[in-house]
C-alpha cells in the first residue's frame, strides 16, 4: 500500500513546492513596488543597472536580431512561392518579428546574459552578508538592490525590442532584396500598408511583461539563494530556466488577451 501512494507523495511535494515559490515571489513583488513608490529615488542606481541590462546588451540583440531577420525572411519566401504571395514577404516578416519573436527572444536574450548576471551578483551579497550590512547601515535592500533592477528591466527590454525588430525588418530586406530579387518599395510599402499601431503596442505590453518577470525572478532567486557557491551556482541556473519558461508560457496567455 505504500508504494501505491508514492507518486501522489511525490505530486504533492510538487505542488507545495510550486505554491510556496509563487507565494514567496507575490509577496516580494509586492513588497518591491511599495518601496517603489515613496523616497529616496535612487535614480543613479536606476541608470547604471540600465546601462548593465540594456545597453550591454545592445550587442548580443542586434546580432540575433539580424540573424533572425534574415533566417525568417528566407524561410518565408519560399513558403510564399508556393502561394504566389512573393510580395507579402514584407508584412510577413515585419508582423512575425513585432508580435512574437521579437519580444520572446529579446527577453531569452536578456535572461541569458544580464538575468543570470543579477542573479548572481544579488547572490554573492546574500552569502557574504553585504545584505545584512546593507540592514545595519539603515540602508532598505530593496530600496537600494531590488528596485533599480526592476525598474531597468521594465525599461529596457521595450527599447531592445525596438532594436530587435528594425535590425531583423532590415536584415529581412536584404535577404528579400539580395537573394529574392524584390524591390525595396514593395517590400516596406507592404510593412506600411498592413502593420497597424495594435501590432506594435501588443509588442510593447509583452515587452514590459517580460522585463518585469525577468528581474522579478532573477532579484527572487538571488536574494533567497542559499549559502555557499554551490547555492549560487543553484539560484542561477534556476533563474535563467525559470525566467525562460515563464516568458514562454506568460507569451501564449497575453497572446490569447490581446488577440481577442
Amino acid at each position: 500500500m505504500v508504494v501505491v501512494f508514492i507518486p501522489f507523495k511525490a505530486l504533492g511535494h510538487l505542488i507545495h513546492n510550486f505554491i510556496r515559490e509563487l507565494g514567496r515571489m507575490g509577496c516580494f513583488l509586492a513588497e518591491s513596488l511599495f518601496w517603489m513608490i515613496f523616497p529616496p529615488y535612487l535614480i543613479g542606481r536606476v541608470i547604471k543597472q540600465i546601462n548593465f541590462i540594456g545597453v550591454k546588451t545592445i550587442s548580443v540583440i542586434v546580432l540575433t536580431g539580424l540573424f533572425t531577420g534574415m533566417v525568417l525572411a528566407l524561410q518565408t519566401y519560399y513558403a510564399l512561392v508556393k502561394f504566389g504571395a512573393e510580395t507579402s514577404l514584407g508584412p510577413v516578416v515585419a508582423l512575425s518579428l513585432i508580435r512574437e519573436l521579437g519580444p520572446v527572444i529579446s527577453a531569452l536574450m536578456v535572461t541569458g546574459r544580464a538575468g543570470s548576471a543579477v542573479t548572481a551578483e544579488i547572490g554573492i551579497m546574500r552569502i557574504t552578508e553585504q545584505i545584512d550590512a546593507l540592514d545595519a547601515m539603515a540602508l532598505n535592500p530593496y530600496k537600494y538592490l531590488i528596485v533599480p533592477n526592476l525598474l531597468a528591466g521594465i525599461i529596457s527590454l521595450p527599447l531592445l525590442n525596438a532594436i530587435f525588430v528594425v535590425v531583423g525588418v532590415l536584415g529581412g530586406y536584404g535577404v528579400g532584396a539580395g537573394l529574392t530579387g524584390i524591390s525595396s518599395g514593395t517590400y516596406f510599402g507592404g510593412i506600411r500598408d498592413f502593420i497597424e499601431a495594435k501590432d506594435i503596442l501588443e509588442g510593447i505590453y509583452k515587452s514590459l511583461c517580460f522585463g518585469l518577470l525577468i528581474s522579478l525572478i532573477s532579484c527572487c532567486k538571488g536574494y533567497h539563494t542559499g549559502y555557499g557557491a554551490e547555492g549560487v551556482s543553484k539560484a542561477t541556473t534556476q533563474a535563467v530556466v525559470i525566467s525562460s519558461v515563464s516568458i514562454l508560457i506568460c507569451d501564449y496567455f497575453l497572446t490569447s488577451i490581446l488577440v481577442a
